[in-house]
């Protein structure tokens, strides 16, 4: 198995806030240490689970840097600055590039549903201009546009565009792309699991990592995972993500995310503060649901 480029488990980050919904630096600090110790290889910060829509340019910018001066050098710091404007995804972008960023990780523009060739446009833009390589982000889910296989070998063969988090959902999808990309001689360019639940039939289609949620809370489980698998030690893999997927199933589809990962890292005594609006806390019943996956588990 290849190992990425940017690791193997790499965490979505939530981004915390204090009580009176203003961010929290100092808490995405001790967060940030806390998944580094307990198996991120890297975090992306400013993602759809760090609340993206909700965070200002300033706070964006001013989470990248607090997160660079923790960690840096000892895992990957990724920024989210994809939207659906180039012009401001080109900026942000470069701002995050001056702080230090090891990529950027830019999310198909959302609402307008570019064509593909407006994909194309608005990527090549993007990563021409960016001194940090791009990870593209394909989450037709929540973006209404898909990047087709096609359109992502063609990005691809941009010398500054190295990788895809594939969040689509479809592993057999995943194996074609795979496929098309090792047809066009793009071996080198990196599939990110993007979906927990997704990681076994990821990894068997070529995935060489996963840009996950759950690892907030089970991240040295799935750091052993990814050593099983790729010690070809296959069941032990298997055993480990089937015992986790108890968490997987539950985390996300219990309620939007991220209000169930907010919740549970408050069960476990990572204190991140509720989503902000129009995301809310999670519900008596909700939070009982998370708990009882945790338990199921023995993350509690």
């Amino acid at each position: 198995m290849t190992q990425g480029s940017f690791g193997q488990v790499i965490t979505a980050m939530v981004t915390p806030f204090k009580p009176d919904g203003s961010l929290d630096l100092d808490g995405a600090c001790r967060l940030a240490e806390h998944l580094v110790v307990n198996g991120s290889d890297g975090i992306v910060l400013s993602g759809t689970t760090g609340e993206a829509p909700t965070l200002s340019r300033a706070e964006k910018l001013s989470l990248f840097s607090a997160v660079i001066g923790t960690i840096s050098g000892r895992a990957k710091v990724i920024a989210g600055t994809g939207t659906y404007s180039t012009a401001e995804s080109l900026d942000l972008t470069l701002e995050a590039a001056a702080l230090g960023v090891d990529a950027c990780l830019v999310v198909t523009p959302y609402y307008s549903k570019p064509p593909q060739n407006g994909l194309v446009a608005h990527f090549e833009a993007i990563a021409d201009a960016s001194p940090v390589p791009l990870i593209l982000y394909d989450i037709p889910g929540r973006t209404g546009r898909r990047i087709e296989s096609t359109t992502l070998v063609r990005l691809a063969r941009h010398g500054n565009i190295v990788a895809v988090k594939d969040a689509v959902g479809d592993a057999s999808e995943t194996a074609r792309v795979r496929s098309d990309l090792n047809a066009a001689g793009l071996e080198s360019f990196e599939i990110y699991c993007g979906d927990d639940v997704m990681l076994m039939p990821h990894l068997a289609a070529g995935a060489v990592g996963v840009i996950s949620v759950c690892s907030h809370i089970a991240g040295l489980q799935m750091k052993e995972l990814f050593a099983s698998w790729h010690d070809g030690k296959v069941d032990e893999a298997l055993r480990l993500y089937l015992s986790l997927t108890p968490l997987f199933n539950t985390i996300m589809t219990v309620t939007s995310s991220p209000i169930g990962i907010k919740a549970a890292c408050s069960m476990v005594g990572l204190e991140v503060g509720d989503p902000r609006l129009p995301l809310v806390g999670a519900t008596r019943e909700e939070a009982a649901v998370v708990r009882s996956a945790l338990e199921k588990t023995g993350l509690i």
